[in-house]
């Protein structure tokens, strides 16, 4: 289950967000593969989340992983309430 959960996760993330835009800019480009498209913007996916699992097992061995989502969460927080704020002006 928590595997699923993972994976829902990380697709809702990525839905709409400037990789998967800059990759459907690449992808209308009649002179590039799209099977390359797909190939190199998934290894950029893969190689960029073996980073965050290389980072966030180090991160846990020196804090706590409670305060790690406690921090998560809040970075989240300020980022959503940053972007509602700039929407306003």
């Amino acid at each position: 289950m928590a595997l699923w959960s993972i994976f829902v996760t990380v697709f809702l993330a990525e839905l709409g967000d400037k990789t998967q835009l800059a990759t459907l800019l690449f992808a209308s480009d009649q002179r590039i593969s799209r099977v390359g498209v797909f190939a190199a913007s998934a290894g950029a996916l893969v190689l960029s989340s073996l980073i965050a699992v290389v980072v966030g097992a180090q991160l846990s061995s020196y804090i706590a992983p409670r305060t790690l989502k406690i921090v998560a969460g809040l970075g989240f927080v300020v980022i959503g309430a940053w972007v509602l704020f700039d929407a306003r002006s």
